[in-house]
């Protein structure tokens, strides 16, 4: 008698900053046999250093978190270990946020109003070496969104380091210097020099032009 081929685990680490969002999203995932949570972060430093840790299959990622965001969370995932893909998770439909996204290493893309049926297509579509993108996205089609994500001239932020980008997203949440320094254990003057060469790299002037810079690039959500 032939023995059933079993479905390899596909192992996930889910990371949004809201506890209760994460604890009925890894319900329903238990649903699914070949699906495993296997860690939670609460924002960006702790998805890449769970990510780092456990090596997933794939990371389920918020775009709008505290401290670290998506984009940057994204970013540093795809350089440090790139064998663990990225699916974003989001409520943003705007195509500024999808493009962002894979140009950030995203490989899928789905709308939390659609579904967990949705999140585990694209779970196991990008697990196959696939790009996803949640209808109606998908609708204007992939291979469109990719090659403009490639061909976008670019931006201003990419010239920010690492360091520079989480100050700028900390500054946008109105963090005090002081407050950001504790946040990311370093002194309130390192923050300041840092502060000061996001503000002459992006062309700013004060801090209403850095929190309209950080709600158009969808560093903040429009809707905040």
């Amino acid at each position: 008698m032939a023995r059933r081929k079993e479905r390899r685990i596909i192992t996930l680490v889910l990371a949004d900053d809201h506890q209760i969002f994460r604890e009925g999203l890894r319900a329903l995932l238990a649903a699914e046999p070949d699906l495993q949570v296997i860690g939670e972060a609460g924002n960006g430093l702790e998805a890449i250093q769970l990510v780092e840790q456990l090596k997933p299959d794939v990371l389920v990622l918020d775009l709008m978190m505290p401290g670290l965001g998506g984009y940057e969370a994204a970013q540093q995932v795809r350089q440090r270990v790139p064998s663990t893909r990225i699916v974003v998770l989001s409520m943003h439909e705007n195509e500024a946020y999808v493009l962002r996204a894979l140009k950030s290493g995203a490989a899928g893309y789905v709308l939390k109003d659609l579904g967990v049926t949705e999140l585990v297509q694209a779970i196991r579509e990008v697990t196959q070496g696939r790009r996803y993108l949640s209808p109606p996205l998908s609708e204007r089609a992939i291979e469109l969104y990719v090659q403009k994500a490639q061909e976008t001239p670019l931006d201003l932020y990419e010239t920010l380091t690492a360091r520079e980008r989480q100050v700028l997203q900390l500054a946008a949440q109105s963090y005090s210097n002081t407050e950001i320094a504790d946040r990311l254990s370093l002194s309130a003057r390192t923050i300041e020099v840092h502060r000061a060469n996001v503000m002459r790299k992006l062309g700013l002037r004060n801090q209403t032009d850095l929190i309209r810079y950080a709600l158009r690039h969808g560093i903040l959500p429009m809707d905040d």
